[in-house]
């Protein structure tokens, strides 16, 4: 099972089923293509999220740590909340891999928080999984990221905590 139904085509439902291949179908996207979309991830703002849909199919699902969505208004809902959320986020792609019509994206997410250490720039570091549909178009977009260590421990509260836990769960 490579993530594709009965019909042939990818659909969204199917993403925890997609395995990689050697084949190179018609979805994969060309370098200019791809380099414009990491230009726009690079770029990323609130002005720019209206150029989502050049970039997302209109059933496109995005999966992250806290998000599970389909369609372009969920998805702009989820970039739109970030940058309400915290201050000058961006992403800066490190690296990239290509497979036929999927792409695996390495990043280092750079933002600082609104609520406390606003002047602390913060970085998570993370991957993301991108399928492309025959136009070009992200059907399929999963982020991979450790929120306990990304995350959780920069936070006041919980920082403390996770990395207590994480001291205690270590191997001695």
């Amino acid at each position: 099972m490579n993530g594709l139904a009965t019909d042939g085509k990818f659909h969204p439902s199917n993403f925890d089923r997609i395995v990689m291949t050697d084949s190179a179908p018609t979805g994969t996207p060309e370098a200019p293509r791809l380099n414009d979309l990491i230009h726009w991830f690079e770029h990323l703002s609130p002005d720019t999220l209206a150029q989502l849909g050049n970039h997302y199919a209109p059933h496109a699902r995005f999966k992250d740590p806290f998000n599970d969505v389909v369609g372009h208004a969920a998805i702009r809902g989820i970039f739109a909340h970030m940058f309400a959320r915290l201050h000058e986020p961006r992403f800066i792609v490190t690296g990239q891999v290509q497979q036929g019509p999927q792409v695996f994206l390495t990043w280092d997410f750079m933002f600082r928080f609104r609520r406390f250490h606003s002047t602390t720039t913060q970085a998570i570091k993370g991957a993301t999984h991108l399928v492309f549909d025959d136009h070009h178009r992200i059907i399929l977009h999963r982020d991979y990221w450790d929120a306990a260590e990304e995350l959780y421990e920069k936070l006041p509260v919980m920082g403390p905590v996770m990395r207590w836990l994480k001291r205690h769960a270590a191997q001695p």
